[in-house]
């Protein structure tokens, strides 16, 4: 007899895997300056190995919670609702964790609230405490976000009035908000594509990934899937022109999000001649221009987040185009040749040709549902750009999740969101050996008790009477 598993169980067990990154968080995650601790300090050590130890069983409970899901007794949205929130909860007040990009949000709402031009200087531009946070690499970089995710970050910075503490917590409910959106859209794409609700929910809301990084982390990739959920599901139903708005607006958070414009002709001329595509395209470029116009003259930021899509990547970032120009650079470096400097954007330039073709490919010739095709292009976008990030893999997730045709494909997505939700370290700092071997040792520990409990759970064989 295997692990008794059911969904009190798996809440339980990922409410303590969530509580343990927590806790280990508050002095191993991505720290204000003034409470930052040395790496090698006792209490560093002790927050690196429970935040890790932390990530597996919240690991373990999502992989247990798809086998109830896929029972025969599965649980109904509703109940998966539940666990979600009760997972999430210790994150709440947990301090930013797998990256500083939130102190970023906050330093830009900063200097769109002192009328300094986010999308011509970076938070070095601003100064004080709050520019202070930002991380080295980020602090000369213009902002790449759009205007209707800088009013919401201005808005929020005249609210806490620069106050870190409230800041924080200001931008976690903002993803909260996002993530809500997300798993209220969920179920209802879900039953458009002809998808299981609840598993959609497990591997697009309750995904390790999103609780990670999108309610730890606090990025602003929630708000824009949430957006752009909610604007697919009011596109496929009686608001077609709301959930274009929608849909625009995520984009104006960030531009992948754009993408979905292509999803809603599709929805609304699927199954129709030429003239229906003409009349839907013409009605969605109208919409979305004018949301457009509207939402840049309500933000007052001017159209320089067009040029700032430009804005440059770290230059260790590991997208598979980032590898090779620097592999590549670096050989021609050694060969002597003046080309070197060329390498990296030529392969750049590769990524969005293949980006290009992929897209291509997947709407003109293997014509899945719209859903699963944005799905699909949002991760060729997200692989194939000049930056990777773990929490990128969501855009494509996310759709993928809803209207995933086959349950091997939603196996494959879930190993690899397993896989992505180890690679990164809860300060968002690069790793070094020593914080490998830390985060190794809290992730081999959480299988040891694991282990252990799967063994005290199983029965005793009954001792035989020796007969004489």
């Amino acid at each position: 007899m295997g692990f008794p598993v059911d969904l009190r169980r798996c809440q339980a067990l990922g409410l303590a895997g969530t509580a343990f990154l927590a806790l280990g968080g508050e002095t191993a995650g991505a720290l204000p300056a003034h409470d930052f601790l040395a790496p090698g300090s006792v209490q560093a050590v002790l927050g690196l190995v429970g935040v890790y130890f932390g990530v597996v069983l919240l690991i373990a409970a999502w992989v247990l919670l798809g086998g109830v899901v896929r029972g025969p007794e599965p649980p109904t949205p509703r109940s998966l609702l539940l666990v979600l929130a009760v997972w999430a909860a210790p994150l709440l007040l947990a301090p930013p964790l797998f990256s500083r990009d939130v102190y970023s949000y906050l330093a830009q709402g900063a200097m769109v609230d002192a009328h300094i031009d986010v999308y011509a200087y970076g938070p070095a531009q601003l100064g004080g405490p709050l520019a202070d946070e930002v991380a080295p690499v980020w602090q000369q970089t213009a902002t790449p976000y759009g205007p209707v995710f800088l009013v919401v970050a201005s808005v929020l910075s005249a609210l806490t009035r620069g106050q870190l503490p409230a800041g924080l917590l200001g931008m976690r409910l903002i993803a909260l908000l996002g993530v809500a959106l997300m798993a209220a859209a969920l179920p209802r794409l879900a039953r458009h594509s002809g998808a299981d609700p609840a598993a959609a929910l497990w591997l697009g809301a309750l995904n390790p990934l999103v609780l990670l990084h999108l309610v730890a982390g606090a990025h602003n990739d929630a708000i824009m899937l949430g957006l752009l959920g909610v604007g697919l599901v009011a596109a496929r139903g009686r608001w077609p022109v709301l959930g274009v708005v929608l849909i625009t607006l995520a984009a104006l958070v960030k531009a992948p999000a754009a993408l979905g414009l292509v999803a809603v002709v599709a929805l609304r001329s699927r199954g129709r001649g030429p003239r229906a595509v003409l009349r839907h395209t013409v009605t969605t470029t109208t919409a979305a221009a004018a949301t457009t116009v509207a939402a840049t003259a309500a933000a007052g930021t001017g159209y320089g987040w067009i040029a700032a899509l430009k804005t440059p990547v770290s230059p260790h970032n590991w997208s598979p185009t980032s590898l090779l120009g620097r592999v590549t650079g670096a050989a021609l470096d050694q060969l002597g040749s003046g080309l070197a400097p060329f390498a990296l954007p030529a392969w750049h330039a590769a990524g969005l040709l293949v980006t290009a073709a992929l897209l291509l490919f997947i709407w003109l010739r293997l014509r899945p549902g719209p859903v699963y095709a944005l799905g699909l292009s949002l991760a060729a976008v997200a692989v194939f750009g000049p930056a990777v990030r773990p929490w990128y893999a969501l855009w494509g997730l996310f759709l993928i999740a809803a209207a995933a045709p086959t349950g091997s494909v939603r196996t494959r997505v879930a190993a690899a969101s397993a896989v992505l939700a180890l690679t990164v370290l809860p300060s968002g700092a690069p790793a070094d050996v020593e914080q490998v071997i830390l985060a190794v040792s809290g992730g081999v520990l959480a299988l040891v008790v694991l282990w252990q409990a799967h063994q005290a759970a199983r029965p005793q064989s009954p001792v035989r009477e020796r007969t004489a």
